[in-house]
């Protein structure tokens, strides 16, 4: 039994078969990896966990309950928090205002904006704020303005946003998309850092094969819109369904 479990997920649009019989298991407590050449049907079933679509047939199940009709504000009130691929933060707003909107509305258990005058009165919600922001290093840019910082640091940000929410299942849609490798070096050390503190479950979408072996400890291959490969990292790179995905036959 995993956290997040698909069974038999198919999805089309028209008559583009976007997922086919799609089966996959993230089990607890691990980073888990789903990779695939483009048009494979990554974002499709991401957006499949996350509530933007619903599967033609089949499950789609987190922590033994359905995610099938769950508008996604719903989803991510489980327990399931999303990192985009171009970070969703509050320009306007301080890298600390941020990081306390959602702190606020884990406990108020509500999603809305909130007037930041409302938030900074709230001690516990500055303490929280305060330690999310320890937790990703960036606690030294708290009154920077989320737009003045690079984009490895709004990543950062995103994350500690998301953090604040208590997931359990972290859902990262590639991470590290348009980063200079530095950046994507320190994001890896980060959410290696983060597993390893939280024990949180992590599901990544990621084109960057140095982020996926450096991260997962497990991995789905998706092709033409089905799983044609799980198992460990050092069983993936030299499988001769990986290798004729990627390159158009084995070699």
């Amino acid at each position: 039994m995993g956290i997040l479990e698909v069974q038999n997920v198919n999805k089309s649009f028209g008559g583009l078969k976007a997922l086919q019989n799609v089966n996959l298991n993230v089990e607890e407590g691990m980073i888990h990896a789903i990779i695939g050449p483009n048009g494979a049907g990554k974002s499709t079933l991401l957006n499949c966990f996350v509530g933007k679509l619903i599967p033609d047939t089949g499950t789609v199940m987190f922590d033994g309950h359905s995610l099938l009709g769950k508008k996604p504000h719903e989803i991510n009130q489980t327990g399931v928090s999303r990192v985009f691929q171009t970070p969703e933060i509050f320009g306007d707003l301080t890298v600390f205002e941020n990081v306390m909107i959602p702190c606020f509305a884990k406990r108020d258990g509500s999603f809305r904006m909130h007037a930041i005058e409302k938030v900074e009165a709230e001690v516990d919600i500055r303490d929280k704020a305060e330690q999310m922001l320890i937790d990703v290093d960036m606690i030294d840019k708290k009154e920077m303005n989320a737009n003045s910082l690079s984009r490895g640091d709004k990543r950062r940000l995103e994350m500690a946003m998301c953090l604040a929410q208590d997931p359990k299942l972290l859902l990262l849609d590639e991470p590290t998309a348009g980063m200079a490798r530095a950046d994507t070096n320190n994001t890896i050390d980060l959410l290696a850092k983060i597993q390893g503190q939280r024990d949180i479950t992590m599901a990544v979408i990621e084109h960057d094969m140095h982020v996926v072996f450096s991260l997962a400890q497990k991995i789905s291959v998706l092709a033409q819109g089905t799983v044609i490969v799980e198992d460990l990292p050092e069983n993936i790179k030299g499988h001769p369904k990986v290798q004729e995905a990627y390159l158009g036959g084995a070699h």
